[in-house]
C-alpha cells in the first residue's frame, strides 16, 4: 500500500513568474504528490511529468474518482519505479486543475477565479515551475525525468531549458512540435466548449451550470486520438449496444458511441473546461526546432551529458513514430547519448498507459543503468 504525501506550495511570492508569452504570475501554487524519501545525496529524485488529462496522482487514488493513479502499475514498493528506491514527485501542471494554479484559481487582483483572464502558457511555462518546485525540495539534479505525451514534451523542454539539472531523461510517444493535425483535432475540442452556452465566455465559474456538454464533445474527439482503428475494432466492431436491431434514430445504437459518451460524462466530473482549453493551447505552441530556426538539434547541444531514451508504439497515430524519430536524429546529431524503440502494439497513442512488457523491459534496463552511472556534484558544485 503507497502512502502518499499530498502537498502544495506557493512559489514566486518575491519574484513573478515571466511566461512566454510576456505576462507574469505571482503567486503561483503548486499541487504534488511525492512517494518513497529523498536520499542524503539527493541523488535518487525522479521527476513524472503527466499528460493533458493526467494530474499528480501518478500512484495513488484520485480524490475525486477514487480510481487507482494513472501509472499505478509502474511506480510503488518493488515496480518499475520503485519508491523503496527512489524519490518520485509528480506535479500538477501550471493551468491545470487539481491544485496548481490554473484559470479557475482566484486572480488576487480581483479575487474571482481567473477564467479566460488566466494568461495563455506554454510546456515551457509548465516546467519553469516544476523547475521551481523541484528546487524548493532541494533537489540539484533529477536522476531521471520521465513522461509521455504531454509529459514527453516536457521532458524536452527540460533537456532544452535545464539540461544541467538532469541526469536521465525519457520521452514516450511524443513530439517536439505540434503538427497540423495535431492542431486541429484540438481547435475542434476547444470550439465545441466554446459553443457550449454554459461556457458564457469562461466566466461559469459563478454560475450553477458548467459547460459540460461542450467539454464532453471534445474529450469524446479527444479519446478517439488516443486508441487506434484496429483497437476500436477489436474492442467495439459494429456491436450493438444493449439491443438487437438499430432503433432508426439518435440514442447509443453501437458499442462504441456508448464507450464514448461514458468517457465524455465522467471527463466533466474531474476537470475544468477552461483548463482545457488553456492546456491544449499551449500543446499547440510547442515547436522547439522552431526556436532554433528549425533545428531540433540545437535545441539540445547543453544536454551532451544527459542519458536519453526514446520509445514509440507502431500504432500511435497521434504521436507516430516518424515524430519521435525526428527527436532520436536530433539529440544524436548534437552528440546526446540516446537510446530508441519502436515498440509493437495496437493500442494506439495510449498504449504507455497500458500493460505493455516491452516498454517495461526497456524502462527498467534504462533506469537501472542512469542510476548506476549517476555521481552526486561535488560539495559547493552548481549543477
Amino acid at each position: 500500500m503507497i502512502n502518499p504525501n499530498s502537498n502544495r506550495l506557493t512559489l514566486f511570492k518575491d519574484k513573478p513568474l515571466t511566461l512566454d508569452g510576456g505576462a507574469e504570475l505571482s503567486p503561483v501554487d503548486v499541487a504534488f504528490e511525492t512517494y518513497g524519501t529523498l536520499n542524503a545525496e539527493a541523488s535518487n529524485a525522479v521527476l513524472i511529468c503527466h499528460a493533458l488529462t493526467g494530474d499528480q496522482y501518478v500512484a495513488s487514488a484520485h480524490p475525486i474518482t477514487g480510481k487507482p493513479g494513472w501509472w499505478g502499475r509502474l511506480v510503488g514498493p518493488g515496480k518499475l519505479i520503485d519508491t523503496d528506491k527512489y524519490f518520485v514527485v509528480c506535479s500538477n501542471v501550471l493551468g491545470s486543475c487539481l491544485g496548481t494554479t490554473g484559470p479557475a484559481s482566484v486572480n488576487p487582483e480581483t479575487n474571482k477565479s481567473w477564467g479566460i483572464d488566466f494568461p495563455v502558457i506554454t510546456i515551457r511555462d509548465m516546467v519553469k515551475v516544476q523547475a521551481a518546485l523541484i528546487k524548493e525540495l532541494n533537489i540539484d539534479r533529477l536522476l531521471m525525468v520521465i513522461g509521455g505525451s504531454m509529459g514527453g514534451m516536457q521532458v524536452l523542454e527540460w533537456l532544452t531549458t535545464y539540461p544541467e539539472r538532469l541526469h536521465s531523461a525519457v520521452v514516450i510517444a511524443s513530439a517536439a512540435r505540434h503538427t497540423a493535425q495535431n492542431i486541429a483535432f484540438h481547435e475542434v475540442g476547444r470550439q465545441a466548449v466554446m459553443a457550449d452556452p454554459n461556457w458564457s465566455t469562461g466566466a461559469y465559474y459563478e454560475h450553477d451550470e458548467k459547460p459540460a456538454k461542450g467539454l464532453s464533445v471534445a474529450r469524446m474527439t479527444a479519446h478517439i486520438t488516443y486508441l487506434s482503428e484496429d483497437a476500436l475494432t477489436k474492442k467495439f466492431g459494429r456491436n450493438l449496444q444493449e439491443r438487437d436491431t438499430v432503433t432508426f434514430g439518435f440514442d447509443a445504437d453501437f458499442q462504441v458511441e456508448s464507450y464514448l459518451r461514458h468517457q465524455g460524462s465522467t471527463f466533466v466530473d474531474r476537470f475544468d473546461a477552461n483548463s482545457y482549453l488553456y492546456i491544449t493551447r499551449a500543446m499547440d505552441y510547442l515547436d522547439i526546432p522552431g526556436r532554433y530556426n528549425g533545428r531540433l538539434a540545437d535545441a539540445f547541444t547543453g544536454a551532451t551529458h544527459v542519458r536519453c531514451c526514446v520509445i514509440s508504439f507502431t500504432s500511435d497515430w497521434l504521436y507516430p513514430t516518424i515524430e519521435n524519430k525526428r527527436i532520436v536524429h536530433a539529440l544524436n546529431a548534437a552528440g546526446v547519448p540516446v537510446s530508441f524503440a519502436e515498440i509493437q502494439s495496437a493500442h494506439g497513442h495510449d498504449a504507455f498507459l497500458l500493460e505493455a512488457p516491452e516498454m517495461d523491459a526497456m524502462l527498467t534496463g534504462f533506469l537501472d543503468s542512469a542510476a548506476k552511472s549517476y555521481a552526486p556534484l561535488p560539495k559547493g558544485a552548481k549543477s
